[in-house]
């Protein structure tokens, strides 16, 4: 089953990064689909795809290179960077999916500039004033 929801994330976002197909993408994502981001986000399925196909133009020749896919039963966390078109600046993303009766069910996102980096690594430390 590891393995199997492993292929169904891999196949519904290599569709949507060499194509932009988003409606393959769609395909993959169950009705009652709820995508998160930190803090009080959530967007429901229809929201969410509307948000990537709005993405599209922007976003155009964005790299994306996926350094890590790891299954545990029904989630799925892809580790991936990007670079924004333009010379953007360099993201790194953490995609954490939940899969049920083959389809993607949940999705949870974190975005983190790769130039905060050092700074994030002290979010503990007060601020120096």
């Amino acid at each position: 089953m590891t393995m199997e929801n492993k292929n169904i994330v891999q196949r519904a976002l290599a569709g949507l990064i060499e194509t932009g197909d988003v409606d393959a993408l769609a395909r993959s994502l169950s009705d009652d689909f709820v995508h998160h981001r930190p803090g009080p986000i959530s967007s429901t399925k229809g929201e969410w795809l509307a948000a990537v196909r709005a993405a599209l133009v922007p976003l155009a020749g964005m790299r994306v290179e996926i350094h890590q896919v790891l299954a545990d039963g029904d989630h799925v966390v892809v580790y991936s960077r990007r670079w924004l078109p333009d010379a953007g600046p360099e993201i790194a993303v953490v995609d954490i999916w939940r899969v049920a009766d083959g389809l993607i069910t949940e999705g949870w996102e974190i975005i983190e500039p790769v130039a905060q980096v050092a700074a994030n690594l002290v979010w503990w430390e007060p601020a120096r004033r």
